[in-house]
């Protein structure tokens, strides 16, 4: 007979350590599973260290067979989006599972219960606390690596959720873009780059350092807000936010990747934010970095033929006015110069058309699709 499960609160950081390593056994076989730095993760998910917490709630669960651990989830309250956004839901995140249905019962029972507890009404995920993390249920392209800032998960995940009454909520997909020698890209593109430059009275900033990158961090995410706002998943970014993850991730910042483009005034009117692809960095050194494997991160800085596509801010003054034209054609020099030539989207909503135009000019593939889950109570 099989063993009944039974579900742990994670209550110290032994149990925080061991609800952000569960996935590494779980997928420790698998090709395609890319792990999160645990640092990383454990830092997210501190009340000490993440400052989303002035804003939010959480609870953490383990789930269990016996001895055995088979099972994680998160359960977290944004009050910004409760209060302000007018969504009365609890989010799920951080769901992980091995394939017994039974197991995903359990575990999102407790979301249910802290849900019922701070009077909501409606369950979603997988997500995290905010917009800046990472969301959506790989729904296709199960043989496909995930990114720096994609989940990963198996084809199973998402018949447990239809099963416990769970539909699909909101959607993405993923594009991988072919990049061809600069001579041999779109015509177009790069005469439409110049027009729209002269018309509007553009520059280009050119950033040498880090340090020349971050007076202008605030006005990115500012700008964020303006091209998403009108989007379903959008909840407003705090301050607070905006610090710790300039903390967090300037780091992994090149210069060479961050295109930003002014008026005539210098005010900040479009950016983009492209990285070197860490994803077979990631791989290699297994969720730590020490001094030994260091150099496999500084690697995918200096070499590396594939690059992931993370922001994109356009002030909605400037939105269907051939911006993205001018990104492009920096985004090509700059890759051909480093002899990139694979480039893979972040996320984007389904219903994001105006940014999935931007591939129309390239050679593409759509190679995965996500999905968060809802339930009503």
């Amino acid at each position: 007979m099989d063993q009944d499960v039974t579900i742990k609160v994670v209550q110290n950081s032994k149990d925080f350590e061991t609800f952000v390593r569960f996935p590494f056994s779980l997928y420790q076989n698998n090709p395609y599973w890319v792990p999160p730095l645990i640092k990383e993760e454990i830092e997210t998910l501190d009340p000490k260290v993440n400052p989303v917490y002035q804003n939010a709630d959480a609870r953490f669960f383990l789930a269990y067979k016996g001895e055995t651990l088979v099972g994680r989830i998160a359960a977290m309250v944004n009050w910004i989006e409760v209060n302000q956004v007018g969504k009365n839901k609890v989010r799920f995140g951080w769901y992980d599972t091995v394939d017994e249905l039974a197991v995903s019962k359990i575990l999102l029972e407790q979301v249910v219960a802290f849900a019922k507890e701070h009077k909501l009404s409606r369950v979603e995920g997988p997500m995290g606390f905010s917009n800046l993390d990472k969301a959506g249920l790989l729904i296709e392209g199960f043989e496909e690596q995930n990114t720096m800032i994609t989940l990963y998960n198996a084809p199973y995940y998402q018949e447990h959720l239809k099963a416990l009454g769970y539909s699909m909520n909101a959607k993405w997909v993923e594009y991988e873009i072919k990049i061809d020698d600069f001579e041999e890209s779109p015509e177009k593109v790069k005469r439409f780059s110049k027009l729209v430059m002269d018309r509007y009275q553009l520059k280009l900033l050119k950033f040498k350092s880090k340090n020349d990158i971050l007076p202008y961090v605030d006005e990115m995410f500012d700008l964020l807000g303006k091209t998403y706002n009108e989007l379903q998943t959008y909840v407003p970014i705090q301050n607070y936010q905006i610090e710790h993850y300039k903390k967090r991730y300037i780091k992994f910042i090149h210069p060479d990747f961050i295109k930003c483009i002014v008026d005539r005034k210098g005010q900040l009117i479009a950016f983009s934010i492209t990285m070197p692809s860490f994803t077979k960095a990631l791989k290699k050194i297994n969720g730590t970095i020490n001094l030994f494997n260091f150099f496999y991160l500084i690697s995918a800085l200096r070499k590396n033929n594939r690059a992931s596509f993370y922001l994109i801010g356009i002030h909605p003054d400037y939105q269907n006015k051939g911006i993205t034209a001018i990104i492009f054609n920096e985004m090509q020099k700059l890759f051909n110069k480093r002899n990139i030539r694979i480039v893979e989207t972040n996320p984007e909503l389904e219903e994001n058309t105006a940014i999935q135009k931007l591939w129309k000019n390239y050679e593409h593939r759509l190679h995965k699709k996500r999905a968060t889950f809802v339930k009503d109570l």
